[in-house]
């Protein structure tokens, strides 16, 4: 499909891992269905010739496969493929193998996407490379955080969308060569989290460059916050300090220590915000379960991060500490 030269005629294959979030897929498959392929802003207004969506159905439970069935008139872009729960780095990796297209896109299956996504990556495919000369880089979006589940892309963009990221697969658009040539996602990574910043260090020693393109906005929903989340939330905190350690290992740099929150300066930080361990989900309930009942679940939210990341760098140290023995 396509040209292999990012500039001429551009087909995207738009790779989604998903796992248990079918009422959430059904708005960003939707959302993708709806892409206006046709821009003013790019010299050539017929330059995409087209895109997949290449859903890769991670073991889900919850009846996802069968909806995805009864839906295939509403959704004629959308190739499914399905394995057993084996985690998101194997999921897009099968997702990319299976991809028929030059460019992938990554984003979740919980991000609901405008009209003018992929015009928006695709201008911004063809200024870089202008401005480049070759196709050494990727395009990455933005992504607004929201729990709209009814409107989702109505939400404004804050501060704590912000995101000082060099590679993450909430919102990326990049040439499938050169995901090839890095070697895919580390399916080492099977708990939560850095799978993707980790191929970000590779794909950087490889030379690519980041070239950001803020008009392709996602919209990344997740339910509102309450205290029944802690738990789990407390578990993703925990195994991303685990996997924190294994980037750490096989990038031992500065800047991955930093990242992981592996310094001292992190562990006096939230030590200090914590009081040590002494603000954690169970002093701090009251405050939470306030803030949530004044209509201020995002605020709740941030306020329990202070014992989050007091969870996280715990979980970073014992690790490592398991890894020295």
């Amino acid at each position: 499909m396509g040209k292999t030269v990012v500039g001429e005629i551009v087909f995207f294959s738009i790779v989604i891992p998903t796992y248990n979030r079918q009422p959430i897929l059904a708005k960003c498959l939707k959302a993708l269905e709806a892409q206006n392929l046709i821009s003013e802003e790019v010299s050539n207004p017929n330059c995409i010739e087209g895109y997949e969506i290449v859903l890769v159905d991670d073991g889900s439970t919850d009846g996802t496969l069968e909806w995805l069935e009864t839906q295939k008139v509403e959704f004629p872009h959308v190739r499914v493929f399905q394995q057993d729960h084996q985690g998101p780095a194997i999921a897009r990796n099968l997702g990319v193998k299976e991809a028929k297209g030059d460019i992938i896109i990554f984003i979740d299956s919980d991000l609901v996407v405008t009209e003018k996504f992929l015009t928006a990556h695709t201008k911004a495919l063809l200024k870089g490379k202008e401005k480049l000369g070759s196709d050494c880089f990727f395009t990455y979006g933005a992504v607004v955080n929201t729990c709209n589940f009814d409107n989702p892309t109505s939400e404004p963009y804050k501060l704590t969308d912000y995101s000082a990221a060099f590679f993450a697969t909430g919102n990326v658009a990049i040439p499938k060569h050169w995901l090839e040539k890095a070697g895919l996602f580390d399916t080492e990574f099977q708990l939560y989290g850095w799978e993707d910043l980790e191929l970000g260090v590779r794909l950087k020693n490889l030379g690519l460059k980041l070239i950001k393109c803020p008009e392709a906005v996602g919209y990344h929903w997740h339910p509102p916050f309450n205290l029944e989340q802690i738990p789990s939330l407390i578990d993703k905190e925990i195994q991303r300090g685990r996997m924190g350690v294994l980037f750490y290992q096989k990038h031992p740099t500065w800047n991955v220590r930093m990242m992981i929150q592996m310094t001292w300066l992190h562990r006096i930080l939230w030590g200090l915000l914590s009081l040590n361990g002494t603000l954690n989900e169970k002093t701090m309930a009251p405050l939470l379960k306030w803030l949530i009942k004044s209509g201020k679940p995002q605020l709740a939210l941030e306020v329990a991060r202070v014992f989050l990341n007091w969870y996280n760098v715990q979980g970073v140290y014992e690790a490592y500490a398991e890894a020295q023995k």
